[in-house]
C-alpha cells in the first residue's frame, strides 16, 4: 500500500499536520519513535507552564497582604508540583492519541528510516516493516545545543547539569541553580525557581536576556528579576563547567559560581540526522533544512514542518507550517506569514511580542515611529496589580501607518498578543485599529489606547 502521505515526528507539526491530513481524506502513515507530543508536551511549552502556574500562585499568596489577603504557614511542594505536571502531560498526551484514531491516522511507534526515493514515492522503513508515500512532511524537531564547553559533557552525565529533557522530573528544590543562557527557557527556568525558593544565577553572552525582544522591554524584565533576587551575568563567557561549578569570562574579569545544580539552555538546534535525510540531498544552509512559505523542500514531494526547518522554533508556528503543508498537498496555495508569527516568555510578568521591532525594523530599512503607553492606562490592570512598570509598544510603518509590531510586558500578555497578530496579519493601519471596539475593563484594551495615543502624533 501507498500512503498519500506519511509523517516522520510525533511532536506538534506531526500529529497535527497528520490529523490534518487524515481529516480531509489522505491516507496518512504518522512514525514516531517514542511518546506522541514531542518536546512541547513532554519537555517543553506544557511541563513549564504548568510549573510556572504553580510558583505563580505561590508568589501571588505570598504577596497578598496588600490585596487583604494573608496566610500563614506557606509551603512549596516540589514533589506535588511534579506530580501535577506528570497528570497534565498525561491527559493531553491521550488527547493527541485520540485526535490521530479520530482522524483515521494510523500511528507506528518505531524509528522511521528515509531508505530514499524512487517513482512510486518516498521508501521508509519503520522498525522491521518498509512503507512508501506519496508525500513525506519531516517533523523530526531539534535537539539541544550543546556548546564545546570544558566539563559540560561530563556534568550532563553525572546529573549536576540538566537540560529540559531531564529538568522537569526533578522532585526536590536546589538550594541554588545556574541557568546558562538568558533566553525563553533559560528566562521561564529562572522565573520558576526564583519564584520557588531557589537561588538562581543567569549567565548569558549576550549584554541583554531575551534574545531578539524589545530592548527596553528587555531592561524592564531584567530589573524586575534582579529586584527578585536573580543574579544576571551578561557579556559573560562560560569557559568550564566542573561538576555543578561554572566558571566564566566576562569584560570585569574571570569568575566562578558553585550552585546545587546547573541547567543547560543555550538553545536548540533542528534534528537533521540520524534518519536517513541525506539519502534525498534536499538543500540546506546553516544547519537548517531549507523550506518555502509553504513548507517544500527542493525535493519534490517533501515537505518540512516545525523546528526541523530552524525558522521560527516555536509550537504555534509548527501548527501553522503543518496546515499549510497539507494545503499544498491538497493543491492550496496558502503560505505562512512569518511576520505574524507572536511569541511570548511565560516569566512573571509576561513578555509577548508580534512583528518588528524598532531595532529589526531599522536594520530593513523600514521607516517607523514607535508610541508606549503604561499598563496604568487599563483599569482592569490597575484594580488588579499593585504597582508594576508594564507597557505596550507599538511600532508603525511611517507611510501608511500601517502596524508593523505590538510589544508588552504585562500579565496577561501571552493572551493579548493573539489579536495583535491578526491585526499585523491583515495589514491594519492605525486609524482601523482605533474604531475597533474592546470590552471594558479588559486589559486588551490597552492595544486601543496605544493607537490613540499614536493617532494623536
Amino acid at each position: 500500500m501507498v500512503y498519500d502521505l506519511i509523517v516522520l515526528g510525533g511532536g506538534p507539526a506531526g500529529y497535527h499536520g497528520a490529523a490534518l491530513a487524515g481529516r480531509k481524506g489522505l491516507r496518512t502513515l504518522l512514525i514516531e519513535e517514542r511518546a506522541l507530543g514531542g518536546v512541547c508536551l513532554h519537555n517543553g511549552c506544557i511541563p513549564s507552564k504548568t510549573w510556572l502556574q504553580s510558583a505563580k500562585l505561590f508568589a501571588h499568596v505570598q504577596n497578598g497582604a496588600v490585596y487583604g489577603v494573608k496566610a500563614d504557614g506557606l509551603h512549596f511542594d516540589q514533589q506535588v508540583v511534579t506530580a501535577r505536571k506528570n497528570k497534565v502531560v498525561r491527559i493531553l498526551s491521550a488527547g493527541v492519541k485520540t485526535k490521530l484514531q479520530n482522524a483515521n491516522v494510523e500511528v507506528v511507534t518505531a524509528k522511521g528510516e528515509i531508505q530514499g526515493k524512487d517513482e512510486d514515492g518516498f521508501r521508509i522503513k519503520a522498525g522491521a516493516d518498509n512503507y512508501k508515500g506519496k508525500n513525506l512532511l519531516l517533523a523530526t524537531g531539534s535537539v539541544p545545543v550543546i556548546p564545546p564547553i570544558p566539563g559540560l559533557k561530563e556534568g550532563l552525565a553525572a546529573g549536576t547539569v540538566k537540560t529540559n529533557a531531564e529538568i522537569f522530573d526533578l522532585n526536590h528544590l536546589p538550594a541554588s541553580l545556574v541557568v546558562i543562557g538568558g533566553g525563553v527557557i533559560g528566562l521561564e527556568m529562572a522565573a520558576y525557581f526564583s519564584a520557588a525558593g531557589s537561588k538562581v544565577t543567569v549567565i548569558e553572552l549576550l549584554d541583554r536576556i531575551g534574545g531578539e525582544i524589545d530592548r527596553e522591554i528587555a531592561g524592564i524584565l531584567y530589573d524586575n528579576y534582579r529586584k527578585k533576587g536573580v543574579d544576571f551575568k551578561l557579556n559573560t563567557r562560560v569557559t568550564a563547567v566542573d561538576g555543578s561549578r561554572v566558571q566564566f569570562t566576562s569584560p570585569t574579569g574571570d569568575g566562578a559560581v558553585e550552585a546545587e545544580l546547573v541547567l543547560l539552555s543555550a538553545g536548540r538546534r533542528p534534528l537533521l540526522s540520524g534518519f536517513g535525510l541525506e539519502t534525498l540531498q534536499p538543500h540546506m544552509e546553516q544547519g537548517r533544512l531549507v523550506v518555502d512559505r509553504a513548507g517544500r523542500t527542493s525535493v519534490p514531494g517533501l515537505y518540512a514542518a516545525g523546528d526541523v526547518n530552524g525558522r521560527s522554533m516555536l509550537a504555534h508556528t509548527a501548527y501553522r507550517e503543518a496546515e499549510v503543508c497539507i494545503d499544498r498537498i491538497l493543491g492550496g496555495t496558502e503560505e505562512v506569514n512569518y511576520e505574524a508569527i507572536p511569541a511570548v516568555i511565560y516569566t512573571d510578568p509576561e513578555v509577548a511580542s508580534v512583528g518588528e521591532t524598532a531595532e529589526s525594523a531599522a536594520r530593513k530599512g523600514l521607516a517607523v515611529q514607535t508610541v508606549k503607553v503604561s499598563m496604568r492606562y487599563s483599569g482592569r490592570y490597575v484594580a488588579e496589580h499593585e504597582g508594576g512598570d508594564g507597557i505596550c509598544k507599538l511600532v508603525v510603518n511611517r507611510g501608511d501607518r500601517r502596524l508593523l509590531g505590538v510589544h508588552l510586558i504585562a500579565e496577561y500578555a501571552s493572551e493579548l498578543i493573539y489579536g495583535a497578530g491578526l491585526m499585523i496579519d491583515r495589514e491594519l493601519r492605525i486609524d482601523e485599529i482605533e474604531k475597533i471596539v474592546f470590552p471594558h475593563p479588559t486589559v486588551s484594551e490597552i492595544i486601543k489606547e496605544a493607537a490613540l495615543q499614536y493617532g494623536s502624533i
